[in-house]
């Protein structure tokens, strides 16, 4: 779930919004097949917009190589792209996964040897981040996701792409009134004339739509209908089953 800016992404008053955004989560695990994936696009209005994240052999398994493996998994990620008429693109490499000067090198010879298209290509780079990765990323105008809950990209872009997890473990958060406050103005100071904010909490359709209410009203939907314990009860009632074992 996520918000994207309408065509008129910039306005006197700032950033436009609209909700009609989703990432594919599933082709990070699985290969669905292309009729899926193209009925996918068939159930959703025009205006609607996907990005696809590219399946882990490729980020976390081959790895940003010039090798047939990865090249073979990228035109299957592309093709879905193309089959959803979808304008990005999304790896994310593991922590783990660290670039030195030879794995620049490679992912520059992978990157100089795909055709992306229109495509945009955005990279959630885990690993301590780097000169090397960032002028990789600025010759490929490829777009750096961050966090923006968290922090912001240091990889100057017209696009600003953020998977927000927030501060909890996991994805086990929800943000409060004050953080979602913050996601916006720090989404707007990166002066991006498109963002996309993909929220990935465990109430990641609560905070959108609160955050979405927020921008066409200046309110909050409060998160629960309830006050004190009656709201404590509601906020867990939908993971827990009650009368609960002590187990």
């Amino acid at each position: 779930m996520g918000l994207f800016p309408s065509a008129r992404q910039i306005a006197a008053e700032g950033l436009l919004w609209s909700v009609q955004f989703c990432k594919v989560n599933s082709t990070f695990y699985e290969y669905p097949s292309q009729r899926l994936v193209e009925s996918w696009r068939q159930t959703v209005p025009t205006e609607f917009v996907f990005s696809v994240r590219c399946h882990h052999d490729l980020t976390h398994r081959i790895g940003l190589k010039p090798v047939d493996a990865a090249f073979e998994v990228f035109c299957k990620m592309k093709a879905y792209c193309d089959a959803l008429e979808a304008p990005f693109l999304v790896f994310e490499t593991p922590v783990s996964q660290v670039l030195d000067a030879k794995g620049v090198a490679e992912a520059r010879y992978f990157f100089s040897s795909v055709s992306p298209g229109e495509l945009q290509l955005v990279w959630e780079y885990r690993a301590p981040f780097t000169e090397l990765v960032g002028s990789l990323m600025q010759d490929f105008g490829i777009v750096q996701s961050v966090d923006v809950s968290q922090k912001k990209p240091t990889v100057p872009s017209d696009v600003t792409y953020s998977r927000l997890f927030g501060r909890g473990k996991h994805n086990i958060y929800q943000f409060t009134d004050e953080e979602l406050l913050e996601i916006g103005q720090r989404a707007e100071e990166t002066q991006a004339k498109t963002v996309v904010l993909a929220y990935h909490g465990q109430r990641m359709h609560t905070d959108a739509a609160r955050f979405q209410r927020h921008l066409q009203t200046g309110k909050f939907l409060p998160v629960t209908a309830y006050f004190g314990v009656e709201s404590t009860n509601a906020v867990l009632a939908e993971d827990a089953t009650f009368p609960s074992t002590k187990a």
